[in-house]
């Protein structure tokens, strides 16, 4: 089935569950994105932001791009100008330079604080108590061209559903603690960003708004001679 067949079907399949959906495009060709662009598609994901920078060049503006991989904060500055959302903020001195540089474009930046809920060492992540350290900080405070708009989360690589539900659960679970200790009176902390192609339908299932999904949209994963981020 083609890109825009695909992108049609998961559509079909998450209607009326107030699910968003980011096509995750890294490794994929600019032609490959625009098959999924004519197709409707507007939201697309991606992990290395040299990859990232060189395809929100070539490609129509009105693409909202997230950044899904872990990020440096020597890169940020590269982003700044135009990234509509960082979905794997793991650290309070990430989110100072995130926003130095958004103050530098003149504009606030949506941010995920990315939870680590895996039980796999090799994922990024803050720990729970992090994260409420982080919001906590006086630092934190003091950031005002950011804005958190919720959590995201990686479950552990395993065809166990259990323990992959158990995970999703977690994270909801902690969403909805740091809403009402942390930003309750504030209705753009609305995102619970969980599930990619593997695993999206139990992630809905367990309360997920947003899912990043790359190779049931492209097939494979393909490897291109990016450079290193």
């Amino acid at each position: 089935m083609s890109i825009a067949d695909n992108i049609n079907n998961l559509k079909s399949q998450i209607a009326g569950q107030n699910v968003a959906l980011v096509a995750v495009s890294k490794t994929k060709t600019t032609a490959e994105v625009m098959e999924a662009y004519q197709a409707g598609q507007r939201v697309f994901g991606e992990n290395m932001v040299q990859e990232l920078v060189e395809k929100q060049e070539q490609l129509p503006n009105d693409i909202e791009w997230h950044l899904i991989g872990h990020l440096q904060s020597n890169k940020v500055k590269y982003i700044a100008p135009f990234i509509s959302m960082i979905q794997s903020v793991d650290s309070l001195k990430l989110l100072q330079e995130i926003n130095k540089q958004a103050l530098k474009s003149n504009r606030v930046i949506d941010c995920l604080l990315q939870v680590y809920i895996a039980d796999e060492e090799t994922k990024f992540g803050l720990g729970f108590d992090e994260a409420i350290e982080l919001l906590r900080a006086d630092e934190f405070a003091e950031l005002k061209n950011i804005r958190i708009r919720g959590v995201m989360g990686i479950a552990t690589n395993t065809d166990k559903e259990k323990q992959l539900k158990d995970e999703f659960y977690e994270l909801k679970t902690f969403f909805e603690g740091l809403k009402q200790s942390f930003f309750r009176k504030d209705n753009s902390f609305s995102i619970i960003s969980m599930g990619m192609s593997s695993d999206y339908e139990i992630a809905i299932e367990q309360g997920s708004n947003m899912i990043r999904v790359g190779s049931t949209i492209f097939g494979g994963r393909v490897i291109k001679h990016w450079k290193n981020n």
